[in-house]
């Protein structure tokens, strides 16, 4: 068995009058399998009864659930262990701490051993196609097979937002009491004259010190402020810009050329949300190709007639794409 990608040459300039090609590499995206089959398929490897199997399956999903809406970190046998966990911003006076800090609401899968290991032994082919789909070049993996590790990222993020509050779980603790001090940005510079980076429309000498969410701590104190520049809730526009054509999402559903091969969104203070998609709704989340505090885009999809592809604003439905034919009809094959 092997894990299946597709290197597309795509257009990943978002503007009219430029283009810049670049190989876009993608998993091939399966059917979702149904969750019957699964079952079907778990009893005929382990000899028990399909129905017994059924019943076996839905109580360990009670418990787990159960468990994990508890705080601990539940272990699923054979795959890892799951627990629920918040994304939030953190604040130094107490009496600023209020349900509104909570970004999202998460659940954190973490592989075993035993699924990173059958991972990075798993071999991967890339077919790569030109930008008129023609198959320029096949390649058989030979990377270091790095396993991304899911936990080690999710305390990092923790410690970096100065101690979201992300609870570990059962008897572990994990307060994240760990946001005493604030991280700040020095701006440095050599040579003569005045630093050339401004906040808020003021200019910031060199040496000054930026605090995240209370403003400088140096020269300047931003017009309109008393001492501080925090960063604002995300706004977000309401138009998308698909297949490199700008259309208003503001309705929750909108209709494009297929295939859909690249989406954006923009607005501000967007580094802190979370986007994804996924193709019908279902089946492995698609995280941007690039995203930062003004925008996210999708690049490299093949959403074809028929489909449709819905977009997640913080683990949240935001708009629903739904690729036609051309000619505007779905093709129902």
């Amino acid at each position: 068995m092997s894990i299946n990608v597709k290197a597309i040459e795509r257009d990943i300039s978002f503007q009219k009058d430029q283009t810049k090609y670049a190989y876009v590499m993608t998993t091939t995206l399966y059917n979702t399998l149904k969750a019957n089959k699964v079952i079907r398929e778990a009893a005929l490897r382990s000899g028990v009864n399909q129905g017994v199997m059924q019943a076996c399956w839905d109580a360990a999903g009670e418990v787990i659930k159960a468990w994990a809406t508890e705080g601990h970190n539940v272990p699923i046998p054979g795959l890892g262990s799951m627990r629920f966990s918040v994304r939030a911003r953190s604040v130094e006076n107490v009496n600023d701490v209020k349900t509104s800090l909570i970004k999202t609401r998460r659940v954190i899968f973490t592989p075993s051993q035993e699924v990173k290991d059958e991972l990075a032994n798993t071999s991967i082919s890339i077919t790569c196609y030109d930008r008129n789909g023609e198959i320029v070049k096949r390649v058989t993996s030979a990377d270091d097979a790095e396993i991304e590790d899911n936990e080690n990222e999710n305390q990092n993020e923790n410690q970096n937002q100065g101690g979201s509050g992300e609870n570990q779980g059962g008897n572990s603790g994990g307060s994240g009491n760990g946001g005493s001090s604030v991280p700040t940005l020095t701006i440095s510079k050599t040579g003569s004259g005045t630093s050339a980076v401004t906040v808020g429309g003021n200019a910031v000498n060199s040496g000054s010190q930026i605090a995240a969410g209370t403003g400088i701590t140096g020269d300047v104190t931003p017009s309109g402020g008393t001492g501080g520049v925090t960063p604002g809730d995300p706004t977000f526009n309401t138009m998308a810009t698909i297949n490199g054509v700008s259309q208003s999402i503001a309705g929750g559903s909108v209709t494009a050329t297929a295939p859909v091969t690249t989406v954006a969104v923009s607005g501000t203070n967007l580094d802190e949300v979370t986007f994804t998609a996924k193709v019908d709704g279902a089946g492995d989340a698609i995280n941007p190709t690039s995203h930062d505090a003004t925008s996210a885009a999708f690049t490299g999809l093949n959403v074809e007639a028929g489909h449709s592809l819905v977009v997640y604003r913080g683990g949240t439905v935001w708009f629903t794409i739904t690729a036609q034919a051309s000619g505007g009809g779905v093709d129902q094959n």
